[in-house]
């Protein structure tokens, strides 16, 4: 049996866990990562964030090309789409991502080991019953694995999100479960690209967690380009066969189709990885439970990201992973969870940070509005992406910024000035001061701030 010592084991390689390895290894750590994938970077890198992307922008080019490009008097004769070579595209941009991890790895002395890792003891993982690593910190950082719905099963035809990221030909009907970011995103790519595209959501409204004002609007401009959105439908079952996939639906006529996407949330990945042997807490839903300093149940036993909880973001992974080993080592360790943005990154694009109109109410707190749209912006008008608005969420007597909420183009690059002033405690006002480039689309985040008093120029 091969032993290795360690100052922290890291279980898991995704964002949250090679990010910590990186930054416990700046720290002066000895560090020990363990993966089970052949590829480091999670299902972020290599099922999730980055192939939906690469997908998106593969897809928006073709949809350009077929329905934008005439209004700049660029025209085609024909006009098809490789879905072969769309999909190397994506496979060569995750390894290349992934090799750079591993070269990050290797600049900072970090061992990785590859295999499914358990822990045995408080300072103690073993890795397929081979290895053994003792350490005196151990970080879990497992992620989390796409759910299901109890009543049926994944298959050829019924299908998680990894699958439709590889699909060899395009559905002819692609019925998409749950009408959030990763449901929305997989059903643009794939609508886009020629499918015809149902999204059935349980809920009244899609994108649960932003703000609803702005995912209604959203809703019109995705309905806009031909996606069928189902809200208040709830799905009774569903099932395959060798031609076709059926999905029954309360009160109205079964759906057949031939892919259903299973977009309905994520499980934290914990199976086999010992968490009940040696005493580490999990709540109703199976997260691991910690504290603020991340510490388990467990003395010496750490976990971040997806595997408790909360925003099943990468970026958020990323930054819990930070401040955990900064906790180890006595610094500053307090993340603001009120600043971390959210996104979908379909077509317009929606993001969201700090609070909702929803959430306000509910504490019933005094707040004002800024709103300015994107059809009043210059920079908007000559990229022709004019559809959506900035809305912005300021405290009624001292003017903090309390949430920014953009649907529109390029949102998921402007939500990070919202994301900014939330964390430094800045006002309306403060943005609106800003001297903007022009052209640019953050003038709309300027005005929005306007707004607030009512004083824009461009509106």
């Amino acid at each position: 049996m091969e032993r290795y010592e360690a100052d922290i084991v890291v279980v898991g390689a995704g964002p949250g866990g090679y990010v910590a390895s990186i930054k416990a290894a700046q720290e002066g750590m000895k560090v020990v990562c363990v993966e089970k994938e052949a590829l480091l970077g999670g299902t972020c890198l290599r099922v999730g964030c980055i192939p939906t992307k690469a997908l998106l922008e593969t897809s928006l080019r073709f949809y350009e090309a077929k329905q934008v490009f005439h209004e700049h008097g660029i025209a085609f004769s024909d006009i098809s789409i490789d879905l072969k070579k769309a999909m190397k595209r994506k496979e060569r941009i995750v390894n290349t991502l992934s090799g750079g991890i591993a070269q990050l790895f290797k600049k900072n002395k970090i061992t990785r080991l590859k295999g499914k890792a358990r822990i045995i003891s408080p300072s103690e993982v073993a890795i397929d019953e081979g290895t053994v690593i003792r350490a005196k910190h151990i970080l879990i950082a497992t992620g989390s694995k796409p759910a299901g719905l109890p009543f049926c099963e994944f298959g050829k035809r019924i299908n998680t999100s990894d699958d439709a990221l590889a699909y060899v030909e395009c559905p002819r009907h692609l019925v998409v479960i749950g009408a959030g970011a990763v449901g929305l995103e997989l059903g643009m790519v794939w609508s886009r690209l020629g499918a015809r595209v149902t999204v059935l959501e349980v809920m009244d409204r899609i994108l649960l967690g932003f703000d609803g004002d702005m995912t209604r609007k959203a809703l019109k401009a995705f309905e806009a380009q031909g996606i069928e959105i189902r809200l208040g439908t709830k799905v009774l079952a569903v099932y395959e066969d060798d031609e076709k996939a059926v999905v029954e639906v309360e009160g109205q006529k079964s759906i057949e189709c031939d892919r259903v996407l299973m977009a309905v949330g994520r499980a934290p990945n914990t199976d086999g990885l010992g968490c009940e042997e040696v005493g580490i807490a999990k709540d109703k839903r199976g997260f691991i439970v910690v504290d603020n300093a991340y510490k388990t149940t467990v003395n010496g036993v750490f976990a971040v990201g997806d595997v408790i909880g909360g925003l099943m973001l990468a970026h958020k992974a990323m930054e819990e992973g930070v401040m955990c080993i900064n906790g180890m080592v006595g610094k500053y360790a307090v993340l603001n969870y009120d600043a971390i943005p959210r996104i979908c990154y379909t077509d317009p694009e929606v993001a969201s940070v700090g609070k909702t109109e929803e959430e306000l109410k509910a504490e019933n707190r005094e707040y004002k509005v800024g709103r300015f749209p994107f059809k009043a912006n210059g920079r908007a008008h000559t990229m022709g992406y004019v559809v959506g608005e900035v809305k912005v969420l300021a405290d009624a007597k001292t003017d903090r910024l309390l949430g920014m909420h953009i649907v529109g183009p390029r949102a998921s690059e402007l939500i990070a000035l919202g994301g900014m002033a939330i964390e430094f405690s800045a006002s309306s006002e403060d943005i609106a001061m800003l001297c903007e480039p022009h052209p640019t689309l953050e003038e709309a985040i300027k005005e929005a701030c306007l707004a607030v008093t009512s004083k824009t120029i461009h509106l």
